[in-house]
């Protein structure tokens, strides 16, 4: 067994570790603990932050990349081969990838959803429904389910017990709503402890055109949908930060400069712009086939040049945001006061400006998260965003387009990516207004 190292694997985790390096930093701000503290003390907020973790938490199983050794033995001297390369979350969701069916299948179905023509023994030629070959029989259902909810109830309460106990050993005391989020993780713990059992004898949400599973399909798709709302959101703050403060507080030929940068990107259609990126990309990756040794890295590298054009193109916004508000700070007193003194300017922006900005900063990348999620989906559904290979929900929708034209007609494809998608942008959605709500100086409350 080997650890493969995907480009967007690397980003993640360094991301991951920085979050973490910064957070615990400005844990020792008293005024940033008790920022934060306010805007988690809305049950909204922390339900929010629930939600959104269970889906960081499927991303980083799904970032965990492994290839497994095999020995050829029809060889004569065996050589050392590996397997395709396999995730933690596939090794988890193992049996939902080998049950694969002929054709579609609704959810909890025992049979195929559409007659085939069959010929008997006698030779008369009917039409049935065809079993389907990885479920069990539909009258288990009832026990396997409370089985599978009594166990995500135990799981749920020892994780619960053992927070409790942490706090009162630490004697974390707080206003914190902890209720809301027992409550939380203890419904999503629950659920997904279900879907999982029942995934070994059903197709919870059914298959696709090819037998599919699309439980498999939509949690292989939050890895994707995550990335793209993170990593390119990371990777455009820079860009704005830098360019939006120095046009604010150089003024200019400095500020006429990044007017002019950011006035004529966005004058560019973002769909042609990421359709002629992505599309000269593809024709590089086709005529440089030995770069890549399995299609997964292909797709990765495709996955993190769609990264890269989104933040290229997405930064714009927010950098006309900082400069108007650079704009008013760099007149109040305290500012001038600074500049008589002779601060150097660079200290004045590190100490006076960026922090004043941070609640701006803070709402707007949440904010272009969501954005972000549902440009993919758009992106993928026009066929410009990740590889057909990959799995997204964007690809998703794009799949059950036809199927919705089917009669009978096949829903659950596009009703699973729209949960999936609905869920993870709701909970970014009321967690970044509870943070515009704490953190805008405007607000007196």
């Amino acid at each position: 067994m080997k650890l493969v190292f995907l480009w967007t694997d690397i980003m993640v985790w360094f991301l991951v570790i920085s979050l973490l390096t910064w957070s615990w930093f400005i844990a020792k701000s008293p005024q940033v603990r008790k920022q934060w503290h306010t805007i988690f003390k809305s049950s909204i907020a922390m339900a929010s932050s629930i939600v959104l973790l269970f889906y960081l938490l499927f991303t980083l199983l799904d970032s965990v990349h492994l290839r497994f050794s095999m020995e050829l033995k029809e060889s004569k001297k065996s050589e050392l081969q590996y397997s395709d390369t396999v995730s933690l979350l596939d090794l988890i969701l193992k049996h939902n990838i080998e049950y694969t069916e002929r054709t579609y299948s609704a959810p909890f179905a025992t049979s195929e959803y559409t007659s085939s023509i069959i010929v008997d023994e006698k030779g008369v030629i009917q039409k049935e429904y065809l079993p389907l070959k990885y479920v069990g029989k539909s009258d288990d259902i009832v026990s396997k389910s409370f089985t599978a909810i009594t166990l995500g109830i135990c799981i749920s309460l020892t994780l619960i017990i053992i927070h409790l106990l942490w706090r009162k050993k630490r004697g974390f005391e707080s206003e914190l709503p902890w209720r809301t989020a027992y409550i939380i993780s203890l419904l999503l713990i629950t659920i997904f402890t279900w879907f999982y059992i029942l995934s070994f004898d059903y197709h919870v949400l059914g298959t696709d055109k090819v037998g599919g599973d699309v439980l498999y399909q939509s949690l292989k798709s939050i890895r994707t949908g995550v990335l793209i709302g993170v990593l390119t959101t990371f990777i455009m703050l820079p860009v704005a930060i830098l360019l939006g403060v120095s046009a604010g507080f150089f003024g200019g030929w400095i500020d006429d400069i990044i007017q002019y940068l950011y006035t004529t990107l966005s004058s560019i259609p973002g769909v042609l712009l990421i359709a002629a990126g992505v599309l000269s990309m593809q024709v590089i990756m086709d005529n440089n086939p030995t770069w890549f040794e399995t299609t997964l890295e292909r797709s990765d590298l495709r996955l993190l040049f769609l990264i890269f054009i989104l933040g290229i193109t997405s930064w714009t916004g927010l950098c006309r945001l900082l400069r108007a508000e650079t704009l008013k700070i760099s007149q109040i007193e305290f500012v001038t006061a600074a500049k008589a003194f002779g601060v150097s300017k660079f200290t004045i922006i590190r100490r006076h400006i960026i922090p004043n900005l941070m609640h701006i900063i803070l709402i707007s990348v949440v904010l272009d998260f969501s954005g972000l999620v549902l440009a993919e989906a758009v992106l993928s559904y026009v066929g410009v965003g990740v590889d057909p290979t990959m799995h997204s929900w964007g690809n998703m929708i794009n799949q059950a387009r036809l199927e919705m034209a089917r009669e009978p007609m096949v829903w659950w494809s596009l009703f699973s990516a729209f949960i999936f998608m609905f869920i993870l942008v709701l909970a970014a959605n009321l967690l970044s207004d509870r943070i515009q709500t704490v953190l805008d100086p405007r607000n007196k409350k």
